[in-house]
């Protein structure tokens, strides 16, 4: 429960893929990914161009950081730490906008004031991991619309985007083109269960901008097997279906039984949900074979919030 990975695992398109791709593996990958590339830009209706592939949005994460190398960030927390980790590696000042316990850590209006003329990038995952909290879309215009105002580039991480109910109407995506200050992350990492193979993307209509985060890491960045699957995975509108229906049964499910326990459990949105907790509960339940996300390392937390993957009914009901 400790990893919010696709409870549905690999599906089996994927892995007949990799079977039939075998003698490929003996050849150098495509480092620019045209075949994967080509097809992510038919799905998601972005021009080719506006597309750049990795291994997994981690890896895009800290080649943006790279290529920009900017002296000051805003980073909301608590959120994902790869952030701050690829910004602590170009000495960048990190500030913070602490989300409020008393308001169920919901992004609102007071960010926009954190975004002034020194801000050189923002970072925003949407949905909130841990939290699994939504970013109102008004919200994430104005926030978008200021940071173009004092040129700052904003990065909204949607890597668990595919697994809402309502995927279109919570994405940036169609502000991509018409703000090249725009930056979104995608992964195949968490919603096609291809952790081990590692892939991601991320939609950016700067060119310029791109290009120096090709050159900003090793050439070879997505393996062939990674590119396969990639391709396959593309093809899986049943399988997107049939996670998506999951976890809309099973989070109220989950959600309401850990109520029932008298625990505070976040509403969330995602395939994971954040709850208090004694502090002892993780070790007690990792004794019985279950390992929880203990979340006391995040900014904004400590170590009474845990987070919990959604997962299949038989082993939801395990866990509560």
């Amino acid at each position: 429960f400790s990893a919010n990975i696709n409870p549905l695992g690999l599906p089996d398109s994927v892995k007949s893929a990799l079977m039939e791709r075998l003698d490929d593996f003996a050849l150098y990958p495509d480092p620019l990914c045209r075949e994967l590339v080509q097809k992510i830009a038919e799905s998601e209706q972005i021009a080719p161009e506006h597309i750049l592939c990795a291994n997994g949005a981690a890896e895009l994460i800290f080649r943006l950081v790279q290529a920009i190398r900017p002296r000051c960030a805003l980073v909301v927390a608590p959120t994902f730490a790869e952030y701050e980790q690829a910004l602590n590696g170009c000495s960048c000042r990190v500030e913070y906008h602490l989300l409020k316990e008393e308001q169920d850590f919901v992004l609102d209006d007071s960010v926009l004031e954190k975004i002034h003329p020194h801000t050189g990038i923002v970072f925003l995952c949407n949905p909130n991991n841990p939290t699994g909290q939504l970013v109102d879309q008004k919200l994430l215009e104005r926030i978008l619309v200021r940071c173009s105002s004092c040129g700052a580039l904003l990065v909204v991480d949607e890597c668990f985007r595919d697994f809402l109910e309502d995927c279109d109407g919570n994405s940036m995506k169609s502000w991509v083109e018409e703000f090249p200050n725009l930056l979104i992350l995608r992964a195949f990492t968490k919603h096609f269960a291809m952790a081990g193979l590692r892939l991601g993307y991320c939609l950016c209509s700067n060119t310029a901008l791109l290009e120096k985060m090709q050159t900003a890491g090793q050439p070879w960045a997505v393996s062939s097997l990674a590119q396969a699957a990639g391709l396959a995975a593309l093809d899986e509108t049943a399988y997107v279906a049939r996670v998506q229906t999951l976890i809309a049964q099973q989070r109220p499910v989950l959600r309401d039984g850990l109520r029932t326990l008298g625990l505070r459990v976040l509403d969330g949105s995602a395939n994971y949900l954040l709850f208090q907790a004694p502090e002892t509960l993780g070790d007690a339940l990792r004794q019985r074979g279950i390992v929880l996300r203990s979340c006391g390392n995040y900014p904004g937390l400590d170590g009474s919030w845990y987070r919990t993957a959604v997962r299949t009914a038989p082993e939801n009901e395990q866990l509560l």
